[in-house]
């Protein structure tokens, strides 16, 4: 039985709303002011909160502002009831967070079907939700075991080489052997780097306020930290002389460390698809509503079908291909940029070459 929290000032309101939403099969709990509404709202949590705009001491927006600004009520949907729903308050409300307006004086009909349409919509989304966390864990449970086994067995098989036979080994055989190690090291701090991040920004999406306060950061001059970022990737890729860059410096709306990730992830893709003495392009353009971040490589490219299926933990013609598909990286660097506001698109030439495009909306005029 799904529980509705009503919190108005008017007992008469309030005993019809919960006379009509008992008839439904709801379990309604009352408050007679926003102060008492915070605290039944955190000791029940219930599923749906109305709540009453115009109250004395705590009116509807400050009542759903403490709501918010508390990690186990601030995702309760929220519906304010009022009797002035000008545009400026039922604006306001929704930047504070509201889901829904009902306005004053207002038929059952119309209670019954604000209440389902907000539920409604929370269990479409705990749906959703529930299905993408079950899709992530097959993924990792087919993919994860192989990438992590990988580096892991280069280590063991090598350190174990050098704990028994060092004493027997070239000294050429023992930096061999110890940069195999290193870089198995690295590949698997990498992947377990790249595993914790996608899942604290699949967390992150869930919540609006901290999606908001993402949206708000900014790198003013892009163009060295690009620079930076894409020729460590040249340099790791042992390809310096094929990295070409055309950035623009201009203000992009996106944290630097995160800008910095999307750059690493898409170029060390690029380095990684294409062949060597093949250039890798980075550019960063101005477009009318956005800026837009480029890499382009002359490698294998992918298909139209690959493109549609690219999700992380994915892996293309594996059979075919010593190097494994776009997977992880280029999810993190997709769900980045819609965190932010933007897109990412891939346009491939099967064979030929791939450039991934990642828009971002102009930073709004301070």
């Amino acid at each position: 039985m799904k529980k509705i929290l009503v919190i108005d000032d008017e007992e008469w309101l309030r005993e019809m709303v919960q006379l009509a939403l008992s008839q439904q099969g709801y379990e309604v709990v009352e408050a007679p002011n926003g102060a008492t509404g915070v605290e039944v709202a955190r000791k029940q949590l219930p599923d749906l909160i109305l709540c009453d705009v115009n109250m004395d001491k705590m009116d509807g927006y400050l009542t759903l502002s403490s709501l918010r600004n508390e990690p186990a009520t601030a995702s309760i949907p929220f519906i304010l009831m009022t009797g002035l729903a000008d545009h400026a308050g039922m604006r306001h409300g929704m930047e504070l967070g509201a889901d829904d307006y009902l306005p004053k004086p207002f038929a059952i009909a119309a209670l019954y079907a604000a209440v389902e349409a907000r539920l409604k919509k929370v269990q479409t989304v705990r749906q959703e939700a529930e299905k993408k966390l079950a899709d992530l864990r097959d993924n990792i449970s087919l993919m994860l075991p192989h990438e992590l086994r990988t580096p892991l067995n280069g280590i063991l098989a090598y350190g174990e080489m050098l704990a028994t036979d060092a004493a027997s080994l070239p000294a050429s055989e023992i930096a061999e052997m110890g940069q195999v190690i290193c870089d198995s090291g690295k590949r698997l701090e990498r992947l377990i780097e790249n595993f914790l991040i996608y899942a604290q920004l699949e967390l992150l999406g869930t919540d609006p306020q901290k999606v908001n306060a993402l949206r708000k950061k900014q790198t003013t001059g892009p163009a060295k930290l690009i620079e930076k970022h894409a020729r460590e990737q040249a340099h790791l890729a042992r390809r310096p002389d094929d990295l070409v860059l055309d950035v623009t410096d201009q203000p992009v709306p996106i944290s630097e460390d995160y800008l910095g990730k999307i750059v690493d992830e898409l170029t060390q893709n690029a380095f990684k698809f294409s062949s060597d003495d093949t250039t890798v392009r980075v550019t960063l353009s101005a477009l009318p509503n956005a800026v837009a971040l480029s890499i382009t490589d002359q490698g294998r490219g992918f298909s139209t079908e690959h493109i549609t299926k690219v999700g992380a933990y994915m892996q293309f013609d594996r059979k075919m291909q010593e190097q494994q598909g776009l997977g992880l990286g280029l999810s993190i660097a997709r769900r980045l940029t819609e965190l932010h506001g933007g897109t990412l698109a891939i346009q491939s030439d099967h064979g030929a070459s791939t450039t991934v495009t990642v828009k971002l909306p102009k930073p709004a005029a301070s």
